[in-house]
């Protein structure tokens, strides 16, 4: 059944723009998770084989590093429009792959796209100042240089979107990459690779290696002199360990991790509104999403309305193989993300939650776990503590505006926030507080490539998208001079 689509799909690595096997021949499966079954090999990149993309990536960092910042824009350009020209295809693969609803892969590729040519713009505004120090009277020249080869390493859950939010200000920064994605879902970026060949991306500018063998190498990229930035998406856990690696060799770390997003519905808030809102924050990707929201505050005046409107939208999605018809919750990535998903349910319930709908594991093959409202949740409850990753919903009540922010903020992890209220300077005043890097003020959904993305905590260092996605690849020079 996946003839068609993976045709052309190439399965090897991609360095210095060609394909060839891995060294030593190593292969791993790729599952389908609605089915289970093995969807094809792919190429298991080596230690050795990481090096020989750091090569390629250096061979080729003098010229793109050269090129006018105009160039770089309008090959970026170009690479939007190509994948925009392939977007049914792109989708359709992410779909297979990954699990979610095809209407969900459609729309990541679009967003996907869309940071191609956002830092098509951005390549050209490179600016930097010249001033006169006060004290010498000398001339302070600054201006920003592209960093160096940078390592990129992408989770499983928007596997085209978490890639060219890398790519994207990497290459209009003028530094060549070097992409390890998740093992779960390689296909789509190689699918990826002839169309930015397509677009003019030259040989070695960026070079993609799946591996099995992740930690060993990755660790032999940062500790490669040559790599100068590692972008990384995932969880805190694995981001610590990859910060205690970047730290040997000094390298600029931007770590985009873990969450555990708040969704807090004033007794003020259109109702209505809040379970559109609320429908996109959780239900995006089947809930693997770092922003989903995890802990639903809902202000007890308001509780018993929220809570049936939510359970039945939850209730009438459909839930099968994300590329058939109608389908809007596709398969969770793999039996560990569904099981992990099973206990923080199992322990919520056993802990006094009450089940609204949805709350057991249907019967057949595939990884699917249904959309799940959990109404009188504990305190002690482990999903509240855990990134969830899954489409369960988990609500409390509150009662006052300072007792909401500070059960919101009692978290490790500070990446985003959503908030109900009609009243703008409620909403104003309470996003001062929350303690997270991205507030969604009346809206489920703030990501985008014009808006600097990344949390505060444990969620992470640095920005991507907006201009400050630029500066994560470029290192500040200053000049003194006088003339």
């Amino acid at each position: 059944m996946y003839e068609n689509l993976l045709a052309s799909v190439p399965t090897d690595l991609w360095i210095g723009g060609k394909w060839r096997k891995a060294s030593d021949n190593a292969r791993f499966e790729v599952i389908d998770p609605a089915t289970e079954n093995m969807i094809t090999t792919v190429a298991s990149a080596s230690v050795e084989d990481a090096k020989a993309a750091v090569d390629a990536a250096q061979n080729a960092f003098e010229d793109w590093a050269g090129r006018k910042p105009r160039e770089r824009g309008e090959i970026l350009r170009k690479a939007y429009e190509v994948v925009m020209a392939h977007n049914e295809r792109l989708a359709k693969l992410i779909t297979l792959e990954n699990g979610k609803a095809l209407s969900d892969s459609r729309g990541e590729v679009a967003y996907a796209a869309e940071f191609f040519r956002w830092y098509a713009q951005e390549a050209v505004r490179n600016i930097g100042e010249v001033s006169r120090a006060p004290s010498s009277g000398a001339r302070i020249f600054v201006h920003h240089k592209p960093a160096g080869i940078a390592v990129l390493v992408t989770p499983w859950n928007f596997p085209a979107a978490m890639a060219t939010r890398k790519i994207g200000p990497a290459l209009a920064a003028g530094c060549p990459v070097v992409l390890k994605p998740a093992s779960e879902t390689p296909l789509t970026m190689l699918a990826l690779m002839p169309l930015l060949a397509e677009a003019g991306v030259p040989a070695g500018v960026v070079n993609v290696i799946p591996s099995r063998r992740s930690g060993a190498v990755v660790g032999a990229m940062l500790h490669d002199p040559r790599v100068r930035v590692v972008s990384f998406t995932g969880s805190t856990e694995v981001g610590r360990k990859l910060l205690r690696e970047a730290a040997d060799n000094v390298v600029k770390p931007a770590m985009e991790l873990g969450g555990n997003a708040p969704f807090i519905v004033f007794d003020d808030a259109d109702i209505d509104a809040a379970i559109e809102g609320a429908m996109i924050a959780k239900m995006r990707n089947m809930g693997e999403a770092c922003t989903a929201a995890n802990r639903f505050y809902v202000h007890e005046k308001v509780h018993a309305a929220f809570s049936v409107k939510l359970t039945e939208r939850m209730a009438t999605l459909k839930m099968g193989n994300g590329l058939d018809d109608g389908v809007a919750l596709g398969p969770l990535v793999n039996s560990e993300g569904r099981d992990k998903v099973v206990s923080l349910v199992a322990d919520a319930v056993k802990k006094g939650a009450k089940v609204l709908t949805g709350g057991r594991v249907p019967e057949g093959k595939g990884y699917f776990y249904p959309a799940t409202v959990l109404d009188n949740v504990s305190d002690d409850a482990d999903l509240l503590r855990e990134e969830i990753f899954g489409p369960v919903a988990a609500i409390q009540t509150f009662k006052s505006e300072d007792e909401v922010i500070r059960r919101a903020n009692d978290t490790e992890y500070g990446l985003i926030a959503y908030l109900y209220t009609k009243d703008l300077g409620r909403g104003m005043r309470v996003s001062e507080k929350l303690d997270f890097g991205m507030i969604g003020l009346n809206r489920g959904l703030v990501s985008d490539p014009a808006a600097p993305f990344g949390g505060t905590k444990q969620s992470g260092l640095g920005r991507e998208g907006a201009h400050e996605g630029l500066m994560e690849f470029l290192e500040t020079q200053y000049v003194s001079v006088s003339w």
